[in-house]
C-alpha cells in the first residue's frame, strides 16, 4: 500500500512538471527569440566560428560568424542590433567582439558568414580592438572557456539613424528609451589543445 502511495505520489509529481513544461513551452511561444542552427543557448561554438587575426595566439578559428534566426520582435521594432560580448575576457574586464546595428525590421536572421564581411545587412560598428568592422569570433585563450553572448536588441531607430563605426558602449548610450527589447544567446568556446 505504501508503495502504491509513493508511486502515486511520483506519477503525480511528474505530470505537474510536464504540465508545467508545457505551460513555458506555450508562453515561450511569443516571445521575442534568437536561435542559431550552429549552437544551442549554453552549448559549445565550433572552432569554425572562432576567430582569426594574424599575430593573435587564441584566434585560430575561420572566422565565419554563425547564422542566427530570431522571431517576434517587439511592436514598434524599426531596426535590430547584435553585439556580441566575452565577459570572461580581458581578466573579467570583457572584449567587444562583434558591433553590428542598423539591421532593417524586415531581416529574420543572418545567413552563415553574412557577418564575416560588411554588407548593407547591417551597419558596422567598432570591436573592442577596432578591427575588424565585422564579426570576430571568440578568440579564448588555453584553458576554462569563456562564455560568449550574442545580444540582439530590437529598437525604434531608423535602420539609417546612426553613424557607422559606434563602439559597443557608444551605441548603447544611443538607446536610453529607443529599446524595444532584447533576447540573447550564450555560446561556450575555448581553444583547442
Amino acid at each position: 500500500m505504501l508503495a502504491q502511495r509513493t508511486l502515486g505520489s511520483i506519477l503525480l509529481a511528474g505530470t505537474f512538471v510536464l504540465a508545467s513544461w508545457s505551460n513555458l513551452s506555450v508562453a515561450q511561444e511569443g516571445a521575442f527569440v534568437l536561435t542559431s542552427p550552429a549552437f544551442k543557448d549554453g552549448g559549445t561554438i565550433p572552432l569554425k566560428h572562432g576567430g582569426n587575426l594574424k599575430g593573435l595566439a587564441n584566434c585560430i578559428g575561420e572566422n565565419v560568424s554563425p547564422a542566427l534566426a530570431w522571431s517576434n520582435p517587439p511592436p514598434g521594432t524599426k531596426s535590430f542590433a547584435i553585439l556580441l560580448f566575452d565577459p570572461e575576457g580581458r581578466g573579467g574586464l570583457g572584449v567587444s567582439q562583434w558591433v553590428a546595428y542598423g539591421i532593417p525590421a524586415s531581416t529574420t536572421g543572418f545567413a552563415e558568414g553574412d557577418g564575416s564581411q560588411t554588407s548593407d545587412k547591417f551597419v558596422a560598428g567598432k570591436s573592442m580592438q577596432g578591427l575588424p568592422p565585422h564579426y570576430l569570433g571568440p578568440c579564448a585563450p588555453r584553458g576554462a572557456p569563456h562564455h560568449y553572448v550574442f545580444t540582439l536588441i530590437a529598437t525604434d531607430l531608423e535602420p539609417n539613424a546612426l553613424q557607422p563605426g559606434l563602439t559597443r558602449e557608444e551605441f548603447l548610450a544611443a538607446l536610453p528609451g529607443r529599446s524595444k527589447g532584447a533576447t540573447g544567446l550564450v555560446g561556450v568556446y575555448a581553444r583547442p589543445n
